[in-house]
Protein backbone atom coordinates (compact mmCIF):
# COMPACT_ATOMS: atom_id res chain seq x y z
CA UNK A 1 0.00 0.00 0.00
CA UNK A 2 1.52 3.34 -1.10
CA UNK A 3 2.02 6.06 2.05
CA UNK A 4 -1.03 8.22 0.96
CA UNK A 5 -3.33 5.48 1.02
CA UNK A 6 -1.87 4.50 4.45
CA UNK A 7 -2.47 8.04 5.75
CA UNK A 8 -5.93 8.41 4.21
CA UNK A 9 -6.84 4.68 6.17
CA UNK A 10 -5.56 6.36 9.46
CA UNK A 11 -6.33 9.72 9.72
CA UNK A 12 -9.85 10.53 11.10
CA UNK A 13 -12.74 13.35 9.50
CA UNK A 14 -14.10 15.61 12.92
CA UNK A 15 -17.05 17.03 11.26
CA UNK A 16 -18.33 20.56 12.22
CA UNK A 17 -14.92 21.18 14.29
CA UNK A 18 -13.96 23.75 15.69
CA UNK A 19 -16.82 25.01 14.31
CA UNK A 20 -19.96 23.87 12.28
CA UNK A 21 -19.13 23.08 8.71
CA UNK A 22 -15.62 22.45 8.92
CA UNK A 23 -14.69 19.10 8.35
CA UNK A 24 -11.50 18.43 10.58
CA UNK A 25 -8.93 16.43 9.38
CA UNK A 26 -7.38 14.69 12.71
CA UNK A 27 -3.85 13.20 12.35
CA UNK A 28 -3.37 12.23 16.35
CA UNK A 29 -4.43 8.59 14.95
CA UNK A 30 -1.25 8.65 12.72
CA UNK A 31 0.85 8.29 15.82
CA UNK A 32 -0.70 4.85 16.96
CA UNK A 33 1.35 3.12 14.46
CA UNK A 34 5.35 4.09 14.38
CA UNK A 35 6.04 2.26 11.41
CA UNK A 36 4.02 4.77 9.58
CA UNK A 37 5.24 7.56 11.18
CA UNK A 38 8.97 6.87 10.65
CA UNK A 39 7.52 6.06 6.98
CA UNK A 40 6.12 9.95 6.86
CA UNK A 41 9.39 10.95 8.01
CA UNK A 42 11.61 9.61 5.45
CA UNK A 43 9.53 10.77 3.02
CA UNK A 44 9.86 14.29 3.91
CA UNK A 45 13.95 13.88 4.17
CA UNK A 46 13.64 11.76 0.39
CA UNK A 47 11.76 15.29 -0.73
CA UNK A 48 14.22 18.05 0.29
CA UNK A 49 17.55 15.69 -0.54
CA UNK A 50 19.52 18.03 -2.13
CA UNK A 51 17.70 21.52 -0.62
CA UNK A 52 20.35 23.17 1.64
CA UNK A 53 18.43 23.33 4.86
CA UNK A 54 20.15 24.98 8.06
CA UNK A 55 16.88 24.86 10.53
CA UNK A 56 13.39 23.23 10.69
CA UNK A 57 11.02 25.63 11.88
CA UNK A 58 8.15 23.61 13.19
CA UNK A 59 4.49 25.25 13.88
CA UNK A 60 2.93 25.45 17.32
CA UNK A 61 1.15 22.65 17.94
CA UNK A 62 1.43 19.61 15.95
CA UNK A 63 4.27 21.15 13.72
CA UNK A 64 6.24 19.70 16.26
CA UNK A 65 5.94 16.13 16.17
CA UNK A 66 7.31 15.70 12.57
CA UNK A 67 9.04 18.50 12.71
CA UNK A 68 11.42 17.69 15.39
CA UNK A 69 11.54 14.49 13.73
CA UNK A 70 12.40 15.96 10.26
CA UNK A 71 15.29 17.83 11.93
CA UNK A 72 16.75 15.18 13.69
CA UNK A 73 17.39 13.33 10.74
CA UNK A 74 18.41 16.07 8.86
CA UNK A 75 20.91 16.74 11.89
CA UNK A 76 19.88 20.23 12.11
CA UNK A 77 18.52 22.14 14.70
CA UNK A 78 14.89 22.65 15.10
CA UNK A 79 12.97 25.82 15.61
CA UNK A 80 9.20 26.52 17.90
CA UNK A 81 6.95 28.72 16.50
CA UNK A 82 4.33 29.40 18.91
CA UNK A 83 1.02 31.06 19.88
CA UNK A 84 1.74 34.37 21.61
CA UNK A 85 2.57 34.12 25.42
CA UNK A 86 4.51 30.97 24.92
CA UNK A 87 8.12 31.16 24.71
CA UNK A 88 10.10 32.72 27.54
CA UNK A 89 13.16 35.09 25.63
CA UNK A 90 12.96 38.02 23.66
CA UNK A 91 10.80 37.28 20.84
CA UNK A 92 9.28 38.66 17.42
CA UNK A 93 5.23 38.02 16.80
CA UNK A 94 3.27 38.03 13.80
CA UNK A 95 -0.31 38.61 13.33
CA UNK A 96 -2.48 37.17 10.61
CA UNK A 97 -5.95 35.80 10.20
CA UNK A 98 -7.14 32.29 9.84
CA UNK A 99 -9.36 30.26 8.12
CA UNK A 100 -11.62 31.13 11.23
CA UNK A 101 -10.25 34.06 13.13
CA UNK A 102 -7.60 35.55 13.95
CA UNK A 103 -4.03 34.27 15.94
CA UNK A 104 -0.67 35.37 16.81
CA UNK A 105 2.41 33.45 16.88
CA UNK A 106 5.89 34.54 18.19
CA UNK A 107 9.65 33.09 17.34
CA UNK A 108 12.49 34.05 19.72
CA UNK A 109 15.25 35.93 18.56
CA UNK A 110 18.05 34.18 17.89
CA UNK A 111 17.18 31.11 17.82
CA UNK A 112 16.98 31.62 13.50
CA UNK A 113 20.18 32.57 12.68
CA UNK A 114 20.70 35.32 9.43
CA UNK A 115 21.44 33.56 5.99
CA UNK A 116 19.75 30.20 6.86
CA UNK A 117 17.75 28.41 5.21
CA UNK A 118 14.87 27.10 6.81
CA UNK A 119 12.20 24.31 5.61
CA UNK A 120 9.01 25.30 7.82
CA UNK A 121 7.02 22.47 8.40
CA UNK A 122 3.25 22.21 9.83
CA UNK A 123 0.33 19.19 10.00
CA UNK A 124 -1.76 21.15 7.41
CA UNK A 125 -1.89 23.19 4.98
CA UNK A 126 -5.37 24.99 4.41
CA UNK A 127 -5.88 29.15 3.74
CA UNK A 128 -1.87 29.20 4.18
CA UNK A 129 -1.72 32.47 7.09
CA UNK A 130 -0.13 30.26 9.89
CA UNK A 131 3.14 29.64 7.07
CA UNK A 132 2.72 32.88 6.05
CA UNK A 133 3.12 34.01 9.69
CA UNK A 134 6.15 31.48 10.26
CA UNK A 135 8.11 33.01 7.05
CA UNK A 136 7.75 36.15 7.65
CA UNK A 137 9.40 35.54 11.07
CA UNK A 138 12.09 33.52 9.40
CA UNK A 139 12.70 36.47 7.34
CA UNK A 140 12.81 39.07 9.92
CA UNK A 141 15.71 37.03 11.34
CA UNK A 142 17.35 37.60 8.28
CA UNK A 143 16.85 34.13 6.57
CA UNK A 144 15.19 32.40 3.92
CA UNK A 145 12.52 29.97 3.54
CA UNK A 146 14.37 26.77 1.31
CA UNK A 147 10.32 25.16 1.64
CA UNK A 148 7.37 23.98 3.06
CA UNK A 149 7.10 20.63 3.98
CA UNK A 150 2.98 19.08 5.02
CA UNK A 151 1.26 15.93 6.40
CA UNK A 152 -2.14 16.91 4.54
CA UNK A 153 -3.16 19.97 2.10
CA UNK A 154 -6.78 21.32 1.24
CA UNK A 155 -6.16 22.18 -1.92
CA UNK A 156 -9.60 23.80 -2.13
CA UNK A 157 -8.60 26.55 0.06
CA UNK A 158 -5.64 27.42 -2.30
CA UNK A 159 -3.16 27.68 0.68
CA UNK A 160 -0.28 26.98 -1.77
CA UNK A 161 -0.83 29.81 -4.08
CA UNK A 162 -0.52 32.01 -1.24
CA UNK A 163 3.08 30.23 0.03
CA UNK A 164 4.60 30.14 -3.38
CA UNK A 165 6.21 33.88 -3.00
CA UNK A 166 8.26 32.14 0.04
CA UNK A 167 9.51 29.26 -1.57
CA UNK A 168 8.90 27.52 -4.80
CA UNK A 169 8.89 23.72 -3.18
CA UNK A 170 5.91 23.16 -1.07
CA UNK A 171 5.36 19.58 -0.32
CA UNK A 172 2.81 17.93 1.45
CA UNK A 173 2.34 13.85 1.96
CA UNK A 174 -1.53 14.05 0.91
CA UNK A 175 -4.18 15.78 -0.96
CA UNK A 176 -7.63 16.92 -0.52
Amino acid sequence: MMLQEKINNTIRDVPDFPKEGILFKDITPLFQDQPLCTEITENFVQQFQGTPIDAVVGIESRGFLFGFSLANKLGVPFVLVRKEGKLPYRKTAYKYDLEYGSAVVELQEGDVKPGWNVLIHDDLLATGGTAIAAAELVKKQGASVAGFAFVVELDFLKGKEKINTYASKVYSVVNY
